[in-house]
C-alpha cells in the first residue's frame, strides 16, 4: 500500500512536471482548531483551487458538507484539467486540515495517484519556498480535459462511505471500530455543539481520537507513532468507521489510518451533524 503523503522537498522537485496537478483545498471555515489567518492571498506556485465547500459538495443534499456525486466530481475534475494519468497533490493553508477531505474524495471516486502535501502551506512557508498570489486559471494556464475519459477510467467506491443505519448496525460489532475525531469535550457532551439543533454527546461505543493527536505541528506523525496511537486506542479492528462534526476532520484520521497501513477505512458522511440531530438514534453523554 502506497504512502498517501508527499514532502515539500518532493513537491518542489516535481512542481514543473506536466502530469502534476497541484490543488489548494483550503476551507473558509475552520472548526476544531485556532485557524491560521493570512493578510493577503498566498499559495504554492501552479496551484489550482479545489473548493471543498462548493464545487465538490453536493448542493442537493440536506447534509452539511455532503460528498459530491460521481458526476459532479467528474465534471469538476475535468474543469481542473485532471486526466486519468495525472498525479494529484492536495494541500491546505492550515497544515493538514481540509486537504485529507480532498484526498478522500479522489480516493472514493477511484482515483489512485492522489497525495496530501505533508505540512501543507505552513510547512512550505516555514521553509521559505517560492509562493504565488494567484491560482492557475482555466483557459490561460491549463485546459479542460475529457470528462468521458475520466468516467471510463474511474469507478465510485460506495463501500467506503456509510450512513447512520449502517453505523447503528455495527455499534457492537467486534470487528468494527467507530472513531470520532472531535475534541474530547464535544465527544463527552461537556460543551454545546456549534450547530443548532444538534444534541451533545457521541455514538454509543465510539472511541475518541481528536484529530490533533495524529499531528505533530503541521505534519502527520510518523507511521510507528500512528500505529501505536490506534493500538492504544483499541482500534485494531478489521474495519474502522470515522466520524467527526460534519465529515471533514474525520478524513484526517482516515489519512492517518491509511498512512499507518490500514486501508479498510470508511467515512460516516453525515457524522455527528446527522446523528446528533436525529432523536431516533441513541447517544452517550457524560455531561
Amino acid at each position: 500500500m502506497e504512502y498517501p503523503l508527499v514532502s515539500t522537498e518532493w513537491l518542489e522537485d516535481h512542481l514543473d512536471e506536466p502530469q502534476l496537478v497541484l490543488l489548494d483545498a483550503s476551507m473558509a471555515t475552520v472548526i476544531g482548531k485556532v485557524p491560521r489567518l493570512y493578510e493577503s492571498p498566498i499559495c504554492i506556485p501552479r496551484s489550482r483551487r479545489f473548493d471543498v465547500e462548493q464545487d465538490f459538495c453536493d448542493p442537493h443534499s440536506s447534509q452539511i458538507h455532503a460528498l459530491p456525486t460521481f458526476a459532479q466530481f467528474i465534471q469538476g475534475a475535468a474543469q481542473l484539467g485532471i486526466t486519468p494519468d495525472s498525479t494529484v497533490v492536495v494541500y491546505d493553508n492550515q497544515g493538514i486540515y481540509s486537504s485529507p477531505r480532498a484526498w478522500w474524495i479522489f480516493t472514493l471516486m477511484g482515483f489512485r495517484r492522489v497525495y496530501v502535501l505533508d505540512g501543507g502551506l505552513p510547512q512550505w512557508l516555514a521553509e521559505a519556498r517560492l509562493t504565488s498570489s494567484h491560482y492557475q486559471t482555466l483557459g490561460r494556464d491549463y485546459q479542460e480535459t475529457s470528462a468521458a475519459s475520466l468516467t471510463q477510467a474511474l469507478s465510485y467506491q460506495p463501500e467506503r462511505v456509510v450512513n447512520a443505519a449502517q453505523v447503528l448496525a455495527n455499534i457492537t460489532d467486534e470487528d468494527t471500530a467507530i472513531i470520532d475525531a472531535r475534541a474530547s469535550a464535544r465527544f463527552l457532551g461537556q460543551m454545546s455543539e456549534p450547530r443548532p439543533g444538534v444534541r451533545a454527546g457521541h455514538i454509543p461505543h465510539a472511541l475518541n481520537l481528536p484529530f490533533a493527536q495524529v499531528l505533530s505541528g503541521d505534519k502527520l506523525k510518523s507511521v510507528s507513532e500512528l500505529q501505536q496511537i490506534f493500538t492504544e486506542l483499541g482500534a485494531d479492528k478489521p474495519v474502522r468507521i470515522f466520524s467527526c462534526g460534519s465529515g471533514i476532520t474525520a478524513c484526517i484520521l482516515l489519512l492517518a489510518s491509511y498512512a499507518a497501513g490500514h486501508a479498510n477505512g470508511q467515512l460516516y458522511a453525515g457524522s455527528w451533524a446527522d446523528w446528533g440531530s436525529r432523536s431516533d438514534l441513541p447517544i452517550e453523554c457524560e455531561c
